[in-house]
Protein backbone atom coordinates (compact mmCIF):
# COMPACT_ATOMS: atom_id res chain seq x y z
CA UNK A 1 0.00 0.00 0.00
CA UNK A 2 1.53 2.70 -1.03
CA UNK A 3 1.44 6.43 1.28
CA UNK A 4 -0.78 9.13 0.83
CA UNK A 5 1.69 11.81 1.90
CA UNK A 6 4.67 10.49 -0.28
CA UNK A 7 1.73 9.96 -3.26
CA UNK A 8 0.04 13.76 -2.49
CA UNK A 9 3.83 14.95 -2.29
CA UNK A 10 5.07 13.29 -5.87
CA UNK A 11 1.75 14.54 -8.01
CA UNK A 12 2.36 18.06 -6.51
CA UNK A 13 6.26 17.80 -7.41
CA UNK A 14 5.41 16.71 -10.69
CA UNK A 15 3.31 19.57 -11.12
CA UNK A 16 5.61 22.25 -10.04
CA UNK A 17 8.28 21.10 -12.09
CA UNK A 18 6.52 20.93 -15.02
CA UNK A 19 5.29 24.32 -14.76
CA UNK A 20 7.85 26.04 -13.33
CA UNK A 21 11.25 26.38 -13.91
CA UNK A 22 13.70 24.30 -11.20
CA UNK A 23 14.98 27.52 -9.52
CA UNK A 24 11.31 28.73 -8.70
CA UNK A 25 9.81 25.36 -7.42
CA UNK A 26 10.40 25.71 -3.43
CA UNK A 27 9.78 22.70 -0.85
CA UNK A 28 6.88 24.94 0.60
CA UNK A 29 5.21 25.35 -2.58
CA UNK A 30 5.32 21.90 -2.94
CA UNK A 31 4.23 21.47 0.04
CA UNK A 32 1.46 23.54 0.77
CA UNK A 33 -0.37 22.03 -2.91
CA UNK A 34 0.29 18.62 -1.40
CA UNK A 35 -1.02 19.34 1.94
CA UNK A 36 1.64 18.57 3.56
CA UNK A 37 4.38 20.26 6.02
CA UNK A 38 7.98 20.80 4.02
CA UNK A 39 9.76 18.49 6.84
CA UNK A 40 7.43 15.73 5.11
CA UNK A 41 9.16 16.85 2.36
CA UNK A 42 12.62 16.73 3.58
CA UNK A 43 11.97 13.35 5.44
CA UNK A 44 10.51 11.39 2.51
CA UNK A 45 12.90 12.44 0.01
CA UNK A 46 16.03 14.80 1.59
CA UNK A 47 15.72 17.80 -0.51
CA UNK A 48 14.50 19.57 -3.57
CA UNK A 49 17.26 18.64 -5.52
CA UNK A 50 16.16 14.46 -4.55
CA UNK A 51 12.96 15.19 -5.00
CA UNK A 52 13.21 16.47 -8.63
CA UNK A 53 15.47 13.37 -9.51
CA UNK A 54 12.54 11.01 -7.95
CA UNK A 55 10.24 13.18 -10.21
CA UNK A 56 12.73 12.91 -13.41
CA UNK A 57 13.01 9.22 -12.86
CA UNK A 58 10.74 6.77 -15.15
CA UNK A 59 12.43 3.37 -13.90
CA UNK A 60 9.41 2.39 -12.23
CA UNK A 61 7.36 2.97 -15.05
CA UNK A 62 9.69 1.16 -17.38
CA UNK A 63 9.52 -1.72 -15.39
CA UNK A 64 5.81 -1.94 -15.25
CA UNK A 65 5.24 -1.71 -19.08
CA UNK A 66 8.35 -3.17 -19.71
CA UNK A 67 6.98 -6.83 -17.45
CA UNK A 68 5.42 -9.04 -20.15
CA UNK A 69 7.05 -11.09 -22.86
CA UNK A 70 6.98 -9.73 -26.42
CA UNK A 71 4.47 -11.99 -27.70
CA UNK A 72 1.99 -10.08 -25.21
CA UNK A 73 3.54 -6.56 -24.80
CA UNK A 74 1.62 -4.35 -26.51
CA UNK A 75 -1.63 -5.48 -24.04
CA UNK A 76 0.22 -5.53 -21.40
CA UNK A 77 1.91 -2.22 -21.73
CA UNK A 78 -1.60 -0.49 -22.90
CA UNK A 79 -3.51 -2.36 -19.77
CA UNK A 80 -0.58 -1.18 -17.37
CA UNK A 81 -1.21 2.14 -18.56
CA UNK A 82 -5.01 2.58 -17.95
CA UNK A 83 -5.32 0.83 -15.08
CA UNK A 84 -2.25 2.95 -13.02
CA UNK A 85 -4.21 5.80 -14.06
CA UNK A 86 -7.42 4.52 -12.93
CA UNK A 87 -5.64 3.10 -9.34
CA UNK A 88 -3.50 5.92 -8.63
CA UNK A 89 -4.82 9.45 -10.36
CA UNK A 90 -1.71 10.31 -12.65
CA UNK A 91 0.33 8.85 -15.60
CA UNK A 92 3.35 7.11 -16.06
CA UNK A 93 4.44 8.59 -18.51
CA UNK A 94 2.58 11.64 -19.57
CA UNK A 95 5.13 13.93 -17.25
CA UNK A 96 7.32 13.93 -19.80
CA UNK A 97 4.98 16.05 -22.55
CA UNK A 98 5.54 19.03 -19.76
CA UNK A 99 9.08 18.92 -19.93
CA UNK A 100 8.98 20.19 -23.80
CA UNK A 101 9.56 23.42 -22.47
CA UNK A 102 13.35 25.04 -22.01
CA UNK A 103 15.54 24.50 -19.13
CA UNK A 104 18.43 22.05 -17.89
CA UNK A 105 15.88 20.52 -15.58
CA UNK A 106 13.29 19.91 -18.71
CA UNK A 107 16.30 18.09 -21.04
CA UNK A 108 17.17 16.05 -17.57
CA UNK A 109 13.55 14.55 -17.37
CA UNK A 110 13.67 14.00 -21.40
CA UNK A 111 16.91 12.81 -21.42
CA UNK A 112 15.79 10.00 -18.35
CA UNK A 113 12.56 9.35 -20.72
CA UNK A 114 14.76 8.47 -23.67
CA UNK A 115 16.99 6.45 -21.57
CA UNK A 116 14.81 4.93 -18.91
CA UNK A 117 11.38 4.19 -21.07
CA UNK A 118 12.24 4.26 -25.15
CA UNK A 119 15.49 2.61 -24.66
CA UNK A 120 14.50 -0.16 -22.36
CA UNK A 121 11.65 -0.65 -25.03
CA UNK A 122 14.22 -0.74 -27.93
CA UNK A 123 16.35 -2.95 -26.10
CA UNK A 124 13.67 -5.39 -26.06
CA UNK A 125 12.72 -5.80 -29.90
CA UNK A 126 13.95 -7.44 -32.67
CA UNK A 127 14.62 -7.05 -36.20
CA UNK A 128 15.16 -4.09 -38.24
CA UNK A 129 14.15 -0.46 -36.85
CA UNK A 130 14.29 -0.87 -33.27
CA UNK A 131 15.21 2.25 -31.70
CA UNK A 132 12.19 3.88 -34.68
CA UNK A 133 9.88 1.76 -33.32
CA UNK A 134 10.57 2.08 -29.50
CA UNK A 135 10.02 5.76 -30.03
CA UNK A 136 6.75 4.75 -32.00
CA UNK A 137 5.78 2.90 -29.12
CA UNK A 138 6.38 5.24 -26.53
CA UNK A 139 4.77 7.78 -28.36
CA UNK A 140 1.79 6.09 -28.97
CA UNK A 141 1.34 5.06 -24.73
CA UNK A 142 2.15 9.34 -24.50
CA UNK A 143 -1.10 9.93 -26.72
CA UNK A 144 -3.48 7.31 -24.78
CA UNK A 145 -1.82 8.58 -21.63
CA UNK A 146 -2.74 12.19 -22.61
CA UNK A 147 -6.09 11.17 -23.78
CA UNK A 148 -6.84 9.79 -20.52
CA UNK A 149 -5.54 13.19 -19.15
CA UNK A 150 -7.09 15.71 -21.10
CA UNK A 151 -10.87 13.88 -21.44
CA UNK A 152 -11.12 12.78 -17.89
CA UNK A 153 -14.85 11.73 -18.14
CA UNK A 154 -14.61 11.28 -21.71
CA UNK A 155 -14.83 7.49 -23.80
CA UNK A 156 -11.90 6.47 -22.48
CA UNK A 157 -12.48 6.92 -19.00
CA UNK A 158 -15.82 5.77 -19.32
CA UNK A 159 -15.11 2.14 -21.27
CA UNK A 160 -14.27 -0.84 -20.36
CA UNK A 161 -10.00 -1.77 -19.81
CA UNK A 162 -10.80 -5.10 -22.18
CA UNK A 163 -12.33 -3.01 -25.12
CA UNK A 164 -9.69 -0.21 -24.79
CA UNK A 165 -6.86 -3.22 -24.85
CA UNK A 166 -8.71 -5.06 -27.72
CA UNK A 167 -8.66 -1.31 -29.79
CA UNK A 168 -5.72 -0.08 -28.85
CA UNK A 169 -3.03 -3.07 -28.10
CA UNK A 170 -2.72 -4.42 -31.72
CA UNK A 171 -1.10 -0.93 -32.92
CA UNK A 172 1.49 -1.48 -30.54
CA UNK A 173 1.95 -5.27 -30.94
CA UNK A 174 2.24 -4.50 -34.38
CA UNK A 175 5.46 -2.47 -34.02
CA UNK A 176 6.67 -4.75 -31.00
CA UNK A 177 6.63 -7.68 -33.10
CA UNK A 178 6.59 -6.73 -37.19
Amino acid sequence: MTDPGRTAILRAARKAFAREPYDAVTLRGVAGDAGVSAALIVKYFGGKEALFERVADFTEAAQLLLAAPNERLGEHAVRTLVKYRRENDQDLLVRVVFAAGKGDERAQIREHFRDQVTRAFAARLTGPDADLRAALITGQLLGLGAAIAIDRDGPIAAADLERIAALYAPSLQNLITP
